[in-house]
């Protein structure tokens, strides 16, 4: 061991004396129609170093006699060509074959990358350059509808608030359903450090990182890709490499930037004025009692005017805009013979269409990477940012919720009294005090970055040693005046919550990869990994105050504070082995450990192996002679993997808390009790997978057929009132997905001066909790958790019709007791969708290209909230507007119709819930649309610049739903346990932006 760690130190002083004498190897890569190739990668073998081809394909590096250089271009097929033993310097001339699908590409995979053909597990890859210029604010929106097995939705429409991001379904309850985040090898948060309320609705840190900067995406599903990730990775992982620059490249600045503007899609239908009246007279009539004594007659009759008498006023049209959109990016990379580097700076704005909701990010990127021998090297990945947002209410509640005060206010109702002040009503707060004084702010300052070090102690032996940090400080304020319901019963209301996260972690890998001969090729990898997580936050309150000039809680008279802090660690050892003989066989295993401090000393370590195989059937003598099949691979895997996200830190202690009685005095209590059986909740999955290429790969399929089981789910178990606590942690419960997933690449036209392609995916999910001890209501009473049913299964009393002869709804009675009563309601259905998937179409044509976008989700249902009320706007008076729908209501004997009579009375509008606001869910949406020209090079050449592309993008152009509301894909709430539940909840925008593209 001395003698080992003797010769270490000798490599590290002596370093490049060591190495093989080198010489200057140049020449130029072209294409086998022998035209240069612009931007071809050549690298040497098993090392980072490299360089790129300019313009005219010409390349420059150095090397060593037997060296193999490694030449890739997007398009064609990588090419190894060894160094010959030649003194001086040498030209070596490469051509490279056109390879229609990309089966030599490499993909970013855990702790390494891999190439596509030798691929076991279920791993897609994506060019962030392709999903760019979607203009929303976080990458993974971009990512809806392009990768099989994974399903994203928005829950609003504001730019910057939290998605449902599911990979192969849901597999937990209380602990996170949201899969792992890695950027640059840094393990990122991606919880939410909102603490001021927007109604349910939380912002999205994901956001704070600038898409432009990414490089390519990588989604890691089954458990063979996953495992080495262990207990993070139950709900699959999400790996994003971020841009760097090239050795012996010339330094190239890129500029792109882009205008438009969003707006909302066709809004909700609202009665008129007139016809509210009407309704709210008939609901009157209806209930029995004197007409003579109808809210709307004649105000010399004590009423408030006749139906026709009532004017119509638009709070919709007050409350949407026209939003502007702005995006910047200015990148400068390039590299010499030891150094590359990537800097970005990138400045986004996006007004939403609902009023006085921005988000605005400034965002600077730096990534640098050094060889300080052939055998040591260092580098960095750094990510700042700063996020600034002004908020509204948004969702359930009416105190200060700034589209259920315009949705759902009653069209009749004026904004202004008679004398100019502002009319109130109906417990929303007046809709033009909410726009004027609506004072919500957050920032987020972000920083993710990391610092590794690298040396070849062997050839193909690696060691790599890194630390990572991810920042993120989150700054919010809100104040009420007294203008506002809120600040009049307060007398002013202000808030600050300063939150910080922190993440480090270190972790140190070996890896070795040594080839045997022709037929052999082995891999291991070996490593450790420390990790740190801390949360500090403090937030305080003032109210009470002595005019709207003073805002700050120092001014109030009544202040409260508060400040917590919580904090866990984790610690893992790792290893992964590898083998393929001939490239044919493959054979992949890796077992990871982890100890997390959230869990009982009984059950603090977990162990989640896994094992993969593949065949490369093409490779056997029986297929190589069929030239329709270029590629047919099988593959199967198996493994398991933990979870422990969503859950306190604490969640296995007793807990302890302190404060103070009615007399001011200090005293502590018991807040929770311990479970020191609290173990990791569990996911096994199997996968079985079929790639197929047929000629030359223009074709190309990919099938996986999967099922993860989750065991020993983590869930808050309520307890008996009697024992002091409301609950305790437990592992109780098992869920299981099971799924197929289906992806087509075709290239369908490839000439010289016309491509088109083809992407197609669709995948499906059957998703059932298959042990629960308790039932879980979830929110609005309409979704339960019930062991035997999906995940957000609705439980409802179904209504089969309308009497035509009464005007009465008639409801299922499912137990056959003669009585609607609670015991009737049924399961209905999920939220859940059956398939999703997408379709992409690229065209290019000379200069010109053409990308036109489609996603689609089929089979879900959503809770129509809004309609709920809206359709009994008639029984609640002045309280709530009421829709088109209800002019379809049922009125005189005969009348087929599935809206009854309106009346307060009975079960026609008081109960639920009710089938008759589930909604089908199903759309299809022409997600973007992009056309673009890029200029021709010998034009460009003239005035100095490499290339130049203008482009225009058009994005949820067209939607195509049976829904009867303005989008299917919204949420009331950000809280995992509820899903597709509308109410007052803004549509998906509509956007068009023109932009350039520009590189010098």
């Amino acid at each position: 061991m001395q003698k080992f760690i003797g010769l270490v130190v000798v490599y590290l002083l002596l370093g490049s004396r060591l190495l093989a004498q080198t010489a200057t190897i140049s020449g130029t890569v072209r294409s086998d129609n022998q035209e240069p190739l612009p931007g071809a990668n050549v690298v040497l073998k098993g090392q980072n170093k490299g360089a790129s081809t300019d313009g005219t394909g010409r390349y420059s590096i150095q090397a060593g006699a037997g060296q193999v250089l490694v030449i890739s271009a997007i398009g064609y097929k990588t090419t190894e060509v060894r160094v010959p033993d030649v003194g001086g310097s040498t030209r070596l001339d490469v051509t490279l074959q056109e390879a229609p699908a990309q089966l030599g590409e490499v993909v970013v995979v855990g702790y390494g990358t891999q190439e596509r053909k030798n691929l076991i597990g279920a791993v897609t890859q994506i060019n962030a350059d392709e999903i760019k210029t979607r203009p929303v604010a976080s990458f993974e929106q971009q990512l809806q509808g392009r990768v099989a097995g994974v399903q994203v939705s928005a829950n609003t429409g504001v730019p910057g608030d939290g998605l449902y991001f599911r990979i192969r379904g849901s597999t937990s309850i209380n602990a996170s359903n949201d899969p792992l985040y890695v950027v640059d090898g840094v393990f990122i948060n991606n919880n939410s450090l909102q603490k001021i309320t927007t109604q349910g609705q939380a912002n999205n840190p994901l956001a704070d990182i600038n898409p432009a900067d990414i490089e390519s995406i990588s989604i890691l599903k089954d458990a063979e890709a996953t495992a080495i990730y262990g207990a993070r990775a139950a709900n699959g992982v999400v790996v994003i490499t971020t841009k760097r620059g090239s050795y012996n490249a010339k330094t190239k600045v890129a500029l792109n930037t882009s205008v438009g503007q969003a707006w909302a899609p066709k809004l909700w239908d609202l009665v008129t004025g007139p016809e509210h009246a009407t309704i709210i007279n008939e609901a009157w009539v209806n209930d029995g009692k004197p007409v003579a004594t109808r809210p709307f007659r004649p105000v010399a009759e004590g009423g408030r005017g006749l139906p026709e008498e009532q004017q119509t006023y638009d709070r919709l049209g007050d409350i949407f805009r026209t939003g502007a959109l702005q995006n910047y990016d200015l990148n400068v990379s390039g590299g010499n013979q030891q150094t590359r580097f990537y800097l970005g700076g990138g400045y986004t704005s996006q007004q939403a269409t609902l009023r006085t909701n921005d988000f605005a990010r400034a965002s600077f990127k730096l990534n640098l990477d050094h060889e300080l021998t052939d055998r040591i090297r260092i580098g960095t990945s750094n990510i700042f940012s700063q996020s600034n947002r002004t908020n509204a209410r948004v969702g359930d509640g009416p105190q200060g919720g700034i589209l259920q005060a315009a949705l759902h206010t009653p069209t009749y109702l004026p904004k202004f009294n008679t004398d100019g002040t502002y009319a109130k009503w109906a417990g929303f707060d007046n809709l033009d005090v909410l726009i004027n004084n609506t004072d919500m702010q957050s920032v987020s300052t972000r920083y993710i970055g990391n610092l590794y070090g690298e040396y070849d102690i062997l050839p193909g032996l690696k060691l790599r040693s890194s630390w990572s940090l991810d920042y993120n400080l989150y700054d919010e304020y809100e104040y009420w005046n007294t203008l506002t319901n809120r600040g009049i019963a307060n007398k002013g209301l202000a808030t600050s919550s300063i939150s910080q996260n922190t993440v480090w972690i270190n972790e140190q890998t070996l890896q070795y990869r040594k080839t045997f001969g022709s037929q052999h090729s082995f891999g291991a990898l070996l490593g450790n990994s420390v990790q740190g997580n801390v949360t500090k936050q403090t937030l305080a309150q003032g109210t009470n105050f002595p005019s709207d000039d003073f805002k700050q809680i120092a001014s109030a008279s009544v202040t409260t504070s508060s400040s917590n802090r919580s904090q866990n660690r984790l610690t893992s050892f790792f290893g992964r082995v590898d083998y393929n003989f001939a490239r044919k066989y493959f054979i992949e295993a890796s077992l990871r450990a982890d100890a997390s401090s959230r869990f009982g000393a009984n059950n603090r370590w977990g162990y989640f192996p896994s094992a993969g195989v593949a065949w490369q059937i093409k490779q056997e003598r029986f297929l190589q002679d069929v030239g329709a099949i270029s590629d047919l691979k099988l593959r199967a895997s198996i493994g398991w993997t933990g979870n422990q996200n969503g859950i306190n830190d604490f969640a296995s202690r007793g807990l302890w808390g302190g404060g103070f009685n009615y007399q001011d005095n200090p005293g502590s209590f018991p807040t929770q009790l311990a479970n020191p059986d609290l173990k990791w909740e569990t996911t096994r999955q199997i996968n079985a997978g079929l790639n197929i290429g047929l000629y030359n790969n223009r074709i190309g399929l990919e099938i996986n057929a999967y099922e993860k089981y989750t065991y020993d789910l983590l869930i808050q178990v309520p307890l008996a009132q009697s024992t002091g606590f409301s609950s305790i942690f437990r592992n109780d419960g098992e869920i299981s997905n099971r799924g197929l997933e289906f992806g087509l690449n075709t290239i369908n036209i490839q000439t010289k001066n016309l491509t088109w392609n083809t992407s197609f995916n669709i995948s499906a999910n059957r998703n059932r909790i298959e042990k629960l001890s308790i039932p879980v209501d979830a929110s609005y009473n309409v979704q339960r958790l019930v062991q035997g049913y999906p995940y957000h299964a609705y439980f409802v009393y179904k209504q089969l019709g309308v009497n035509p002869e009464t005007g009465d709804a008639i409801y299922d009675d499912y137990n056959k007791d003669g009585a609607i009563t609670a015991a009737d309601r049924q399961y209905v259905g999920t939220a859940l969708p059956r398939f999703v998937g997408g379709l992409n179409n690229t065209v290019t044509y000379r200069g010109f290209d053409l990308s036109v976008f489609f996603n689609f989700t089929s089979g879900n249902l959503v809770n129509n909230n809004n309609r709920f009320f809206h359709e009994s706007g008639g029984t609640r008076d002045d309280r709530r507007a009421i829709n088109k729908n209800q002019l379809n209501r049922w009125q005189k004997p005969g009348d087929i119709t599935d809206v009854p009579r309106i009346t307060t009375l009975g079960n026609n509008y008081n109960l639920n819930p009710n089938s008759r606001f589930l909604e089908d869910g199903s759309f299809v949406r022409l997600s973007s649309l992009v056309v673009g020209y890029t200029l021709p090079k010998s034009l460009l050449r003239r005035v100095g610049i490499s290339s130049a592309r203008v482009y225009y993008n058009g994005s949820n152009l067209w939607l195509l739903s049976n829904y009867q509301g303005p989008d299917p894909e919204v949420n009331v709430t950000a809280n995992q346990s509820t899903q597709a539940q509308d109410l007052g909840t803004p549509p998906i925008p509509r956007t068009a932006q023109f932009g350039l593209n520009l590189t010098l």
